[in-house]
Order: structure tokens, then sequence, then C-alpha cells
């Protein structure tokens, strides 16, 4: 952060400064627009994909930016950004084409629509930023691949749990630490929550009822910590994950892993339900060697063999620019796939289904996700939730069962599933 702040003040006194492509007017998406308008030197909002206009048009206005304009072909876009001002448009290709736009961000959550933005920035040769869990968690491997082949980065971002953890993990790695575990900190956990019991707190935050329930089932923070596993190449210790549930402080779950058992698979990602500080993320550490152990019993970590490391938030929108910073000045990846799938996100019936239903979105009354280590999702075929939205079932699921390929008829013509079964192939050949 020091490093970031004082090049972006620089940039700011050159008049250089990074301009910015989104695509997302809604909650966090607006939260962006005021930032980056009003309280982040060296970086401006240049341009706004959204369905509606008029809605990434007013959040401009709520942000002061009086010079945005609503255009509709490239020309328009480019001289609008070229002038200083903000161009809204409803064709995220335009975003994607700009010789203006140094960097973009996918603030939408949308899976089918990130994998077209995703493929267009890539061809393009655009760096872009992922608030987009659901997308990485689906196809980030190969939309990772497909980026470094054009030589651009593809990156997770601050602010979020995901990012947030890596970051802490980056520090906990250059103490010369062993990170074993790498965690989410929730409030509530429930399978069964579905648009109709979370109404109520999704109007309260003006959020979308569907994200705000992906939040509390639990499909949300699965995405969030394959994208952990991905990243790592940590795995899950279950279908689901352990999912202690602790009301004292973080510190205290240290003596309910296994270290050699930890060390023998690499390490797993985690979450639990109730700890302090939350909503934080942590990390459980080892020691590499018996002369470090009294260094960090002196700095009041205990005596081990765990040792733990947290923060105490995630602050989204206000660390999202940070992000494209890091990418434009130090061509630094906040949080991307390493080697290949190691964990997905698997469909599971949130109550009893019947032969022909159609399968809503995430956060919906159909279906929640669970982690699965993907070697297990690929041999049992499981479906991955990311491409369980409008899928046909074929027989009937009983509530919590998990919902196979076999069992659902797909929609035709959608990159997603393309996107996916190449990412099989590549990674496990045959297995698929």
């Amino acid at each position: 952060m020091i490093i970031i702040d004082r090049e972006l003040n620089l940039r700011e006194a050159s008049g250089r400064l990074i301009r910015v492509g989104m695509a997302g007017a809604g909650f966090m998406g607006r939260g962006i627009v005021n930032q980056l308008a009003n309280h982040v030197p060296g970086m401006r909002m240049a341009g706004i994909f959204s369905r509606d206009p008029q809605q990434g048009y007013q959040a401009c206005m709520d942000a002061g930016m009086i010079d945005a304009e609503i255009v509709v072909d490239l020309d328009s876009l480019e001289s609008v950004i070229a002038r200083g001002g903000c161009a809204i448009t409803s064709d995220a290709t335009l975003l994607c084409q700009s010789q203006h736009i140094d960097v973009l961000i996918d603030a939408t959550g949308a899976v089918e629509f990130g994998a077209q933005f995703a493929s267009e920035a890539i061809r393009n040769h655009k760096d872009l930023v992922l608030m987009n869990a659901e997308l990485d968690g689906t196809v980030g491997p190969i939309l990772k691949v497909h980026a470094d082949r054009a030589g651009v980065i593809l990156t997770g971002c601050d602010g979020d749990q995901p990012g947030v953890q890596l970051n802490l993990l980056r520090f906990v790695k250059s103490l010369g630490l062993i990170p074993l575990v790498c965690g989410n900190i929730k409030g509530l956990q429930d399978r069964y929550r579905n648009p109709t019991t979370q109404a109520g707190f999704a109007k309260q935050w003006g959020q979308s009822v569907h994200m705000v329930t992906s939040f509390a089932d639990g499909t949300k923070i699965s995405f969030e910590q394959a994208i952990v596993a991905n990243a790592t190449g940590m795995c899950v210790a279950k279908r689901g994950m352990i999912g202690h549930v602790h009301a004292g402080h973080i510190d205290e779950l240290t003596t309910r892993f296994d270290v050699e058992e930890l060390k023998a698979c690499g390490g797993i990602v985690e979450y639990v339900v109730g700890s302090v500080p939350s909503p934080g993320v942590f990390v459980f550490a080892a020691a590499s060697d018996e002369r470090q152990l009294i260094y960090l019993d002196y700095g009041k970590l205990g005596k081990g063999p765990l040792y733990s490391f947290y923060v105490p938030y995630h602050l989204t929108i206000f660390e999202v620019p940070l992000s494209a910073a890091r990418v434009v000045l130090f061509r630094d990846t906040v949080i991307a796939p390493t080697s290949g799938p190691k964990v997905d996100v698997v469909t599971l019936a949130k109550t009893n289904l019947k032969a022909g239903d159609i399968l809503d979105g995430l956060g919906g009354y159909c279906t929640y996700g669970m982690c699965e280590n993907s070697e297990l999702t690929i041999g049992q075929k499981l479906l991955p939730i990311g491409l369980a939205e409008g899928c046909c079932l074929k027989r009937d699921i009983e509530k919590d069962q998990a919902i196979t390929y076999a069992d659902v008829e797909i929609p035709c013509g959608r990159l997603i599933d393309k996107l996916r079964t190449e990412q099989d192939l590549h990674f496990f050949g045959d297995r698929t």
C-alpha cells in the first residue's frame, strides 16, 4: 500500500491518470465510481457498462461526475474518454475495444456475461480485475491460460475475502512460515435461505436479493474458498469444508487441526461461523524450523505448532481500485489460479426437485453450492453450480443431493459451458 499510494500520487501530479473501465453499476459498482471520482488520486473512471445506461449515468451523477455521457458506438466512447469524461454504454465490448482504457473491472457477479466480457477483454489484450468470484470459481483456470497466452493479467481483487487471504498469505510466507489453513470468518451459514427469507436484508442495503441469498446459503463463500484453493494449490478436507462453529476468537481454533495432516495434503481452505474478528479472514501457519519457535513465542503468537494471523475486515469498494493500480503500475496479480483447478463449487438441491424443473440462478430457490476437490468433481461428473442456471432436470432430485451432468439437460449456445469443457480437457484430459 505504501508503494501504491506514492505512485498514484505521482500519477496525479503528472496528470497521467490510470483510466478504468468497469462492467456493472450495481451496489458495488456505484461505490467504486464514487471512490475513483472523489477519493483515489491518480485514477479515474473512464467508462462504464450497464444494461440500463441510465443506472450507470446516475452513479456518475451521484459521485459528482458531471462530464458523464451515454454513448452507443466506439467513436463516441473514445471521444468522451479523450476529453476527460466518463462514457456510459450498454455494449460491454466497447470498453474492451477502447484504446483509452488501461484496465477493466468486472463488478457484475454474472457468470455467462462474465465469461463473454473476460473473453472479449483478453482478445483485445486488456488486463482484467474480477469482482466476479462466481466466474473465477467456475472457469478461472482456463481464463488464466488464455490471459497468459495473450500477455495480459487476469486477477481477483483486494477488498474481497479471497484477495485479502492471498495478501495475508504472501505476508506470512515472507516471514519464512508455512501457510497451512486459509480461512474465512462468517456470521451466518444456512444452506436453505432463499430470496424470500433474504428480501428484507437485500432491500436494507440496496443489493440484489439473489446475491444476498448466495452469501447466506454458503454458495458465495464456497466460490471464494475455491478461488483461494486454486491460487494456492490447497484442497478441502471434505465436501463443503469443515466449517467449525466457534463463538470465541479465531486464535483459539489453531488447536482444532492436525499439523501433520495439513502438511501431508498441502494445506486446506476453510471457514468458521461465529468467531471474532468478523467479518475477517485468517491464515494458520507452521514454523519452518525450530529456531523460529522462540521468536514466535516472544512475538506473543504462542507456542504453536500452528500460529494464527488474521485481518479483521475486508473493505470491498475501498480496496478494489488498488487492485487495478497494482496491475497497471507493477504488473502484480492479487489472486489468480496457478497450476489448474484444485477445488470446484458443485450443485446440491436446496429442496426436493422434480424432473422437468428448470434450475434457477445462484442464490435462488433450487440449489446451493459446496466446495469439492476437483479430482472428485471430475471423477463423479458433478455439475458445477456456475453452470446450473437454466438446466432442466431429467429426474427427481432429493433435498441435499448432489446434481451430476447426467441429471440435467444443459441449455445450448452458452460460452460458459464451452469454457468449462475446455478447462476440464486441458487440465484433466481423458479423465473427463
